[in-house]
């Protein structure tokens, strides 16, 4: 039962703890339903197939349940695959569903104190003062949230891991070209997903909110930006280019961005944000895979 998806073998039959976060109906070639799951734990999700569901149970299972699955382990296109015999759904009031969740593999306090480090370098003041003001505000969730309900970052600490990744890649980058306002810059990649602690639901299954369903993370915290200047008294085209930054960062129309970026800082924020979230997703797809 203490066995982790991730070390799971070809051949194996088992039973094992896991959370169901995805369920979807099928039917065969012969007509017969069938279920198809992904299944998760903290090493990482593997998918799942139940042929010979009862019909009584086709409609049972859900995302969100807490479930002994029991079967066995089969390689199909070069990927492990679950398949499953039987389903005992457990009682997940008296368990963290954390313990089934990934998180990041820099620890919180680790990252909270990365962050902040490179944002005391900053020289701007303006652009500063709004920062860790919204940061402070949202500390919490900001450190625990993903940054994606399944895309990239998709983990406990995500958001605050895509986040350092990228004030990496950005204090690097305005050295190799000085012309960059490296503050503006760091301002971007604070608050381009910032607003993904109100459009999404929390770090475990993840799903958009009624505010990020309607408004959208890059509405959302544009015009909170906007609102907390008003209210530290911050005038001056900071809070201007501070906004079209967020309104900005996902680079063309075609991928919801508002605004096509009209700034060099804009612009380059939209290519690592780009970058770290690709190269995260490649990392993910590739966990599984044997050298």
């Amino acid at each position: 039962m203490s066995k982790l998806l991730k070390e799971l073998v070809d051949g194996e039959n088992l039973t094992m703890r896991v959370l169901i976060t995805q369920v979807n109906k099928g039917i065969t070639a012969k007509g017969s339903p069938y279920l198809s799951f992904a299944l998760q734990d903290k090493s990482g999700v593997m998918d799942a197939k139940y042929w010979s569901v009862p019909e009584e149970k086709i409609n049972l299972y859900k995302p969100g349940m807490l479930v002994n699955v029991s079967g066995d382990v089969l390689s199909h296109n070069k990927q492990l695959q679950f398949r499953i015999s039987s389903i005992e759904i457990l009682d997940r009031s008296e368990i963290d569903l954390r313990e089934f969740v990934q998180s990041s593999h820099i620890p919180r306090t680790e990252l909270k104190q990365s962050i902040e480090n490179l944002l005391q370098t900053m020289e701007n003041q303006k652009i500063k003062t709004i920062l860790f003001t919204l940061l402070e505000e949202y500390e919490k969730d900001f450190y625990a949230y993903p940054a994606a309900s399944k895309n990239h970052h998709s983990f406990v600490g995500g958001l605050a891991t895509h986040v350092l990744g990228m004030l990496k890649l950005a204090d690097q980058i305005c050295k190799l070209y000085p012309t960059l306002n490296r503050d503006l810059l760091f301002g971007g990649v604070i608050l381009h997903d910032l607003g993904k602690l109100i459009e999404l639901s929390g770090p475990v299954l993840t799903e958009y909110t009624m505010e990020g369903k309607l408004l959208g993370h890059i509405s959302i915290m544009q015009a909170k930006v906007a609102l907390v200047a008003e209210q530290l008294g911050i005038e001056g085209e900071e809070v201007i280019l501070l906004r079209h930054m967020i309104l900005s960062h996902h680079g063309v129309y075609e991928y919801g961005s508002p605004v096509l970026p009209m700034l060099p800082e804009a612009e380059m924020l939209f290519y690592i944000d780009n970058m770290d979230a690709k190269m995260n997703a490649i990392e993910k797809a590739l966990e599984g895979i044997e050298p």
